[in-house]
């Protein structure tokens, strides 16, 4: 049994490592947002709880994240292991999570600032859901699916996306500290090339 924490910064590629591996060894990825998704839609009474503090614009309190957490690790599919995405943000987070899970190992997807902030920002997305990069459009941004005009999305823009950054930096680099001293902690270096290869990487750690 594997249950697994990713970290990276936004646009490391932590995402699509977290679904590859979800689909190489049939394991939840979970992520927080789809966890307050799933109760607020259901009208569970964490879900309403945490519907109040979002809908006055307010960020849910440690807490009750915990609580959803922890209810969810406890569902069946999880039994066998899991991959814990986007959650814990803060060295708060990940002492209330050693209270409630037993983390096999955690693993930072590592990539330059610089790297991601080109990366990011050439970016390009279309509304029909398509989406590339400048790299392979070059002067045209017209959208290789359906012909419309591809564009960078607000936050994915360099100021927006270095502030992204700084956050990430602020509240959620401590955690490679924190778990480097618990010793279960494998960096992997997303800038080897394709996601194939740092899947392999990824591969290597869980087996």
């Amino acid at each position: 049994m594997k249950n697994i924490v990713l970290l990276g910064a936004p646009g490391a590629g932590k995402g699509t490592q977290a679904a590859l591996i979800a689909n190489e060894y049939n394991i939840p990825h979970i992520s927080t947002g789809d966890i307050f998704r799933k109760n607020i839609k259901e009208g569970t009474e964490l879900g309403k709880l945490a519907k109040s503090y979002i809908d006055a614009g307010q960020l849910v309190p440690d807490s009750l994240v915990i609580d959803l957490v922890a209810d969810r690790l406890r569902q069946d599919d999880a039994k066998n292991g899991y991959i814990l995405d986007g959650f814990p943000r803060t060295i708060a987070q990940a002492e209330a999570l050693d209270k409630v899970a037993d983390i096999s190992v955690v693993i930072d997807i590592e990539l330059p600032f610089e790297t991601i902030i080109e990366r990011l920002g050439g970016r390009l997305v279309c509304m029909c859901g398509e989406t590339s990069h400048v790299s392979l459009l070059g002067d045209s941004k017209t959208c290789p699916k359906c012909g419309a005009e591809m564009y960078v999305r607000e936050d994915d823009k360099p100021e927006t996306v270095r502030a992204r950054l700084e956050i990430y930096e602020r509240q959620t680099a401590p955690l490679v500290e924190y778990y480097g001293k618990k010793g279960n902690m494998v960096t992997v270096d997303a800038t080897v090339g394709t996601i194939e290869k740092v899947f392999e990487q990824v591969k290597k750690v869980l087996e």
